[in-house]
């Protein structure tokens, strides 16, 4: 058996939820042979959320793990470090009362091409709290009725950088960088979309950025977005991380919605994230 075999057997998979999210065992993140990267990424796409604990990764080492799964970015509102551009801090420190993407939402889905995936590496944790909630857009989708899933094929949805809930989330850190602050994003995308991988069918709308469906106006939309909302977060569909420093999580962006649980007021939580390029959504 080769070298690169005998590691990727190595692998141990602990589901964390029914629906959603595994954390991947017997992996070091830097030190990873094709094999071990093509089998990470089939339980990625299966769990749709992989966790990973006790990694030793400096930036540099972190870039160079996403660069296997993907083609890092930019993210459009908070400066990236000077060393690696493509890496941005995501911090809460003690006197601070808002947490970065505090709400249920899939990442810059007001972008024409919204990242595939995102990467995030744990620096700092409080002592408590600060965990992240993750939902499966695949199941949201499944669990609708035949006639609801008939009626929201045919629907695309406007998204917008700019609504309030979660613009207000980024105010500290797009003053602290200056990035981006005066520009409004705004993209289209079909309210369920196939996973260009697995062929599945995801809802593929959020609160934080969904405006509204095209040819319809705020109010007649939001009857019906309402109810998407909170239906694609019922708790079956749904799992908890617990973050430790060392711990690294990559989730798929085009069929999973998380939320970062803002429940540590007076305490540090710093985190590394990494987004990785995608395609149209169709």
């Amino acid at each position: 058996m080769s070298t690169a075999t005998s590691r990727s057997t190595q692998l141990g998979v602990e589901p964390l939820a029914g629906a959603i999210g595994a954390i991947v065992t017997g992996v070091d993140l830097a030190d990873l042979d094709d094999a071990t990267v093509e089998h990470v990424r089939a339980i990625w796409l299966e769990r749709l959320v992989v966790f990973f604990r006790d990694q030793e990764l400096d930036d540099e080492a972190f870039l160079g793990f996403a660069r296997r799964i993907g083609e890092p970015v930019r993210y459009p509102f908070v400066q990236g470090f000077d060393t690696h551009t493509e890496i941005i801090e995501l911090a809460k420190l003690p006197h601070e009362t808002g947490n970065f993407g505090g709400i249920w939402h899939s990442d810059t889905v007001y972008l024409d091409r919204p990242p595939m995936a995102t990467m995030l590496v744990a620096r700092e944790i409080p002592p408590y709290g600060g965990d992240t909630l993750f939902a499966n857009m695949y199941a949201a989708y499944e669990a609708l009725s035949p006639g609801m899933q008939r009626v929201l094929d045919g629907l695309r949805a406007v998204n917008s950088s700019a609504l309030a809930d979660v613009s207000k989330t980024r105010e500290d850190r797009i003053r602290d960088s200056g990035a981006g602050a005066d520009h409004e994003y705004v993209a289209e995308h079909p309210v369920v979309r196939t996973h260009p991988e697995t062929g599945r069918k995801a809802l593929y709308v959020n609160v934080a950025h969904t405006q509204r469906f095209v040819d319809m106006t705020e109010d007649e939309s939001r009857p019906l977005l309402r109810f998407l909302f909170e239906h694609s977060v019922r708790p079956e569909f749904t799992c908890r991380f617990r973050w430790r420093v060392g711990s690294v999580a990559l989730w798929d962006n085009r069929c999973v919605m998380h939320n970062p649980v803002n429940d540590y007021h007076g305490h540090t939580r710093a985190m590394h994230r990494i987004s990785l390029a995608g395609d149209v959504p169709v």
